[in-house]
C-alpha cells in the first residue's frame, strides 16, 4: 500500500491501527502484488484532498468496502469542463481507478459527485460490482457511473446510477454482465468503439418471457466492429435458453430508447440482425443508422428479422431493416 503524507504513520508503513479519528488524505494507491487478501473498508465519507482521487493498481483478491461514501465535490469543477467543445482538453479526476485488478470486489459503497468518471476500470479481469451507488447531476458532465476498457468478465449488480452514462464499456471489453440496475436520471448505458470475434452474440438486449413488468430504456450502441458473430444485432425477448420457461406468456419489460449506430462487419449466419420484442409491450424508440454486416459464409447476403417492433431508420442498411410483424 502505498499512503500519502497526512495520515497516520502506522498505516503508511502498511501496519494496522485502532484509531478513529478523522485524517486528512492526498493520493492513495493500493499497489500490488500482494501475498495476501487486502480489505479497503471505507465506513465515512472519503473526500481527496487537492481533487486527487484513489487508486487501486495490480492488486488481487481485493475487497472494497463499508458502506462509505467517495465525494469528489465535482460541483467545483463541473462547470469548467470543457471537453465536450475541445479534444484536447484537460480531464478531471476519476473518483476511483482500478488498474490492473484481479478476482476482487467491490461493495456497499457510493461514488458521490465525481468530477469526471465515478470508476474506471482498466485491463481488469473477474471483478464484481455489487450494491453500489453512483450519484451525480443530471446535468453533470462526463460522470459516467462504471466504465469499462480493456478488461474481461466484469459484473455489475444491484447498482443504483445517476449522472451522466450510467455505464459505458469501451474498446477491449469483454464479457460485460449487467444486472437489476437502476439506471438515471442520464444518458442510460452506452457501448462505443468495441470489437466483437468468434462469439454468439453481439450487440445485445436480452430478456425473459414472463418476466414481471420492468423498464430497459437508454440503451445505445455505436461504433462496433464484428468478426464473424453469429447474432451481431439482437433484441430477443422470448430468451429462454434450454426451454427453461414458457414464451407462452410474454416479457412484460418495456424496451424503449435504443440505438445501434455504425455497427459493422462479418456475419457468420445469414440472419445478422433480429429484432424480437414482445408483443405485450413492444419496443418503442429503435434506431438503426448505418449498418453493414456481411455474411461471412459467402453464397447471398444478410437479412433480419423483426417482431412487435418499427424501428426508425437511417443512413445505410445492409441488412435491409425488416418491417415490423406481429
Amino acid at each position: 500500500m502505498v499512503w500519502s503524507s497526512g495520515i497516520d504513520k502506522s498505516l503508511e508503513s502498511g501496519v494496522h491501527s485502532s484509531r478513529n479519528g478523522v485524517y486528512k488524505l492526498d493520493l492513495v494507491t493500493l499497489l500490488g502484488p500482494c501475498k495476501g487478501a487486502i480489505e479497503f473498508n471505507l465506513q465515512g465519507p472519503y473526500k481527496p484532498h487537492q481533487m486527487l482521487p484513489p487508486s487501486m493498481v495490480k492488486m488481487v483478491s481485493l475487497t472494497v468496502s463499508g458502506g462509505g461514501v467517495f465525494d469528489g465535490k465535482g460541483q467545483q469543477a463541473w462547470q469548467k469542463n470543457e471537453c465536450s467543445k475541445e479534444k484536447n482538453c484537460n480531464v478531471f479526476p476519476i473518483n476511483i481507478r482500478f488498474d490492473c485488478v484481479t478476482n476482487s470486489k467491490v461493495q456497499d459503497i457510493t461514488s458521490k459527485d465525481s468530477k469526471f468518471f465515478h470508476i474506471n476500470l482498466l485491463e481488469c479481469k473477474k471483478l464484481q460490482f455489487q450494491h453500489v451507488t453512483i450519484t451525480a447531476l443530471t446535468d453533470s458532465p462526463n460522470t459516467n457511473g462504471i466504465h469499462e476498457g480493456h478488461s474481461s468478465q466484469i459484473t455489475i449488480t444491484n447498482a443504483i446510477v445517476t449522472g451522466d452514462d450510467c455505464i459505458s464499456v469501451g474498446d477491449g471489453a469483454q464479457v460485460i454482465t449487467v444486472n437489476q440496475v437502476t439506471c438515471g436520471p442520464g444518458h442510460g448505458i452506452r457501448v462505443t468503439g468495441a470489437t466483437l470475434s468468434n462469439i454468439d452474440n453481439g450487440v445485445t438486449i436480452k430478456t425473459w418471457p414472463t418476466s414481471t413488468s420492468g423498464v430497459a430504456s437508454d440503451i445505445h450502441f455505436e461504433d462496433v466492429v464484428m468478426n464473424s458473430v453469429a447474432n451481431p444485432v439482437l433484441i430477443d425477448q422470448n430468451y429462454c435458453p434450454n426451454s427453461q420457461r414458457s414464451n407462452e406468456s410474454p416479457s412484460k419489460v418495456k424496451i424503449s430508447n435504443v440505438s445501434f449506430k455504425k455497427i459493422r462487419g462479418t456475419s457468420s449466419t445469414k440472419e445478422a440482425m433480429n429484432l424480437i420484442c414482445s408483443k405485450s409491450v413492444p419496443c418503442q424508440q429503435v434506431v438503426l443508422s448505418d449498418i453493414d454486416l456481411a455474411y461471412k459464409g459467402g453464397g447471398g447476403s444478410t437479412n433480419s428479422t423483426c417482431a412487435n417492433v418499427q424501428p426508425a431508420v437511417s443512413g445505410n442498411q445492409n441488412p435491409p431493416a425488416c418491417t415490423s410483424k406481429h
